[in-house]
């Protein structure tokens, strides 16, 4: 037999709260037909097994709170006999218990139904940095602190070689220590806290930077070559470099004083005068911070303009002969480079020039044992060698009968016998000259036809 049912909560209901927010605890009953709810109460028990009463609305006599929740918690509906819900207005770490929604019936009795509570603490967390000192032993360098429920849990997120150490407590309070040994060049560097808890769906992350503090490097500037007598404007500067930076310097010359003109505006030392020999020395100055002080210094040299002139002149000739040296070697490689090209040049010409020549020598026999097989076998060719032969066998009878006659031949120059006289010389030279020439004539003119004739035949 159904007597009645709970809407909610259902059965064993966890829930999950965190401190000084609201917490809603549902209780909604309905009962069965002719039943009539007549009281609800809300009980806590805590871990010890204590119950305790919260709060309680009778249907006639009306709303009670209790001592230990009065004006802490309030039913969500104005009719708190058809919805129970119980509302929590500022939940605190103690009130993580197990709460019963306890209904009285008539005529059919009591129900209950129980609600288990966690109450979480979002952490809440610090950072607590610590200024070192180059040159200081092993030492904490950060702490970190954190309170929540459940515990938070702390981690470090740093480059920097140290030990971490984790401290924690009952009540939720975590701590964490880095320790390290102090050097200057790690001040600046990161050192971060990590938050961990279920409440945060990521780390909290407390940025941190590591903190050390070191004496100054100092250097002099401004001085440089170029001073010279009758310099106007002259200046030097002392920078500084710590943690903290440095705020006084002092300026000093080696051996005596300051000249009488110059003046000291914060960590510059200016000339007030045009420069002279006599500003010559060796100047110092000393940087000093919270942590302590260093010196540095400068030899300054001030050269006469005719010195200053010689030595821009010196240095003048040395930049011009390098780069003339320059010009030469490049002028040299560009050279050997178009040397070396027209050589590969001519060589390939001359390669080439002697295959053409190659060539034309096997086209020159060729042709010539051509012309060996055409005249060996053309008749006409034979004829026309045959004539030739002729004139030349006849060609003495005929110079020896000119030859007669050019000597001055006569009639009555006859011998014993009735026979020409033969004269071994002739009268004049101008005969013997006229011979020779005729001789050559005729040699060249039968070369000439041989030659036309031949060709004649290469054409045929």
């Amino acid at each position: 037999c159904v007597s009645g049912e709970f809407i909610q909560p259902p059965l064993s209901l966890a829930l999950r709260s965190y401190a000084e927010e609201e917490t809603r605890l549902p209780c909604e009953f309905k009962p069965q037909d002719g039943d009539r709810v007549v009281q609800v109460t809300w009980y806590t028990e805590k871990s010890n097994g204590v119950k305790e009463q919260i709060i309680t609305r009778h249907m006639t006599e009306g709303l009670q709170e209790f001592p230990s929740f009065a004006g802490r918690v309030r039913f969500t509906s104005s009719d708190p006999i058809k919805d129970s819900t119980l509302l929590i207005l500022s939940t605190r770490e103690s009130d993580r218990a197990t709460y019963t929604c306890h209904i009285t019936t008539f005529p059919s009795g009591n129900f209950e139904r129980q609600i288990s509570l966690t109450v979480w603490r979002v952490p809440i967390s610090t950072l607590e940095p610590v200024t070192l000192k180059e040159g200081e032993t092993f030492r904490v360098a950060a702490t970190c602190r954190a309170v929540g429920l459940p515990p938070p849990r702390l981690s470090w997120d740093t480059d920097v070689p140290g030990q971490s150490q984790n401290r924690s407590s009952e009540d939720g309070v975590v701590s964490s220590q880095y320790s390290l040994h102090p050097l200057r060049n790690m001040n600046g560097r990161k050192l971060d806290c990590l938050v961990w808890h279920p409440a945060l769906d990521q780390p909290r992350r407390l940025s941190n930077k590591i903190k050390v503090h070191f004496p100054p490097d100092a250097t002099i500037s401004g001085y440089d070559q170029s001073w010279s007598v009758n310099r106007k404007g002259a200046e030097l500067k002392c920078e500084g470099v710590g943690n903290p930076p440095p705020h006084n310097f002092t300026w000093t010359r080696k051996g005596g004083v300051l000249p009488k003109d110059v003046s000291l505006e914060g960590n510059r030392l200016i000339f007030n005068h045009a420069l002279n020999k006599s500003d010559e020395g060796v100047y110092e100055c000393e940087a000093r911070n919270l942590v302590g002080s260093v010196k540095t210094e400068v030899n300054v040299q001030i050269p006469d303009t005719s010195q200053l002139e010689a030595s821009f002149n010196n240095l003048l000739l040395i930049i011009v002969g390098g780069a003339a040296g320059v010009l030469v070697v490049v002028m040299t490689i560009i050279i050997l480079l178009v040397s070396c090209h027209h050589k590969r040049r001519t060589r390939k010409l001359k390669s080439e020039l002697n295959e053409k020549k190659e060539e034309i020598n096997n086209l020159s026999r060729q042709n010539s044992m051509r012309r060996l097989n055409s005249v060996s076998t053309d008749p006409r060719l034979q004829t026309e060698e045959s004539t030739l032969i002729g004139m030349d066998l006849y060609g003495p009878i005929k110079s020896s009968a000119f030859s007669l006659e050019g000597c001055g031949y006569r009639e009555a120059d006859f011998d014993s016998l009735g026979r020409p006289a033969i004269y071994t010389s002739c009268p004049s030279d101008r005969g013997s000259v006229r011979r020779k020439e005729t001789e050559v004539e005729r040699q060249d003119r039968i070369q000439r036809t041989a030659s036309y004739i031949k060709s004649s035949n290469m054409t045929l």
